[in-house]
């Protein structure tokens, strides 16, 4: 993302102890940079927290993002954070409503990167249609910490109706995802190492609401939504599987991945079935509704490469089994550590 405004603060090209201190310098920063691009009616209060009401049920998630590096194909932290926890809601049958923003700042951070990543910040919360209504900064000692790292909390509605949770997963649910996997894991590897392919692999990072409400558009009997961050698809299915007591099988050619991508992996001696993905759901659905849900993923923006990769049965509780592209079946177990690290 090339965002060219130029920094609002000029007195200081890097970010300093003192911008961490509470005093003139910690207001300019506030004033001048976020409440320039993050501002609303919550957080121009400058309150201690942040007062408001919600009708109904509700859902609340936080997430913290330590990604290296923090600018990459398709993105950067700034997007990630709002994407990542605005997803988690969304997976809970929410739909988000605000956002915090905590962020922790390694001195001598670069004062323009940080202009970039708040521009980003307010451009993915303004496009999930979100607010980001409190929020907090710190300022480490240079060699403390790693540039940025972002914690992000956010809450939700719960529509009446929807009830989404692991323990609704029955044998006979279709399982979609909504396009390609790993794409997010490589892309941040290929950074990281200066990696270099034919193809540019970018991030998948995006918000999912929108498409979420494209699938309860259907049909409220949603049983299950996950995004397969890290630890991928592999992981996300093995938690759902083990949570529920059911068994899921899923097929090796049904998953959508690109063939530069593929390629990457095997170079990288990665499996893509545990590389973390940032737009990408799982949908559980009763077998009777999935052509429907997989017709309104198709036609959104973020759901063209949807597919049905698996189904839930009886067999084996607690197993994801996998039909190969040869025939056989595989289990796949749950990843016992980090194949890629800082990838979120």
């Amino acid at each position: 993302m090339n965002i060219s405004c130029p920094v609002p603060i000029t007195n200081y090209d890097k970010i300093t102890l003192a911008h961490g201190g509470g005093g003139s310098l910690s207001n300019q920063l506030i004033e001048k940079m976020f409440l320039k691009e993050l501002g609303n009616t919550y957080l121009n209060e400058a309150h201690d927290g942040a007062i408001f009401n919600l009708p109904g049920k509700l859902a609340i998630s936080t997430d913290s993002f330590v990604v290296n590096p923090i600018f990459f194909p398709g993105g950067n932290i700034g997007d990630l954070a709002v994407h990542g926890t605005v997803n988690d809601v969304v997976c809970c049958g929410a739909i988000p409503k605000f956002l915090s923003l905590a962020l922790i700042l390694e001195e001598g951070f670069l004062m323009k990167e940080l202009w970039l990543i708040i521009q980003t910040i307010g451009k993915a919360a303004r496009e999930a249609g979100v607010q980001i209504i409190t929020g907090d900064t710190k300022v480490v000692d240079k060699g403390k910490g790693d540039k940025i790292f972002i914690n992000t909390t956010g809450i939700g509605t719960i529509p009446e109706g929807i009830n989404i949770s692991p323990a609704n997963c029955s044998p006979g649910d279709l399982i979609l995802i909504n396009g390609n996997i790993a794409d997010h894991g490589v892309a941040i590897m290929s950074s990281r190492e200066g990696l270099e392919f034919e193809t540019s692999i970018q991030s998948d990072t995006a918000a999912l609401n929108d498409l979420a409400g494209s699938i309860f558009s259907v049909t409220k009997e949603i049983h299950v939504l996950r995004d397969p961050t890290r630890g991928g698809l592999a992981s996300s299915l093995n938690e759902i599987a083990k949570s529920s007591g059911t068994g899921i099988e899923i097929s090796e050619k049904r998953i959508p991945i690109l063939e530069e991508v593929k390629g990457a992996c095997e170079i990288l001696g990665l499996d893509p079935l545990y590389i973390a993905n940032e737009g990408k759901m799982l949908v559980f659905v009763p077998e009777k509704y999935g052509d429907a849900v997989l017709e309104a993923m198709k036609a959104h923006p973020r759901g063209k490469e949807s597919a049905i990769i698996g189904q839930v049965d009886s067999q084996s509780p607690g197993i994801v089994r996998m039909k190969t592209g040869i025939g056989s079946t595989r289990i796949v177990d749950m990843i016992s550590g980090e194949q890629l690290p800082r990838i979120c």
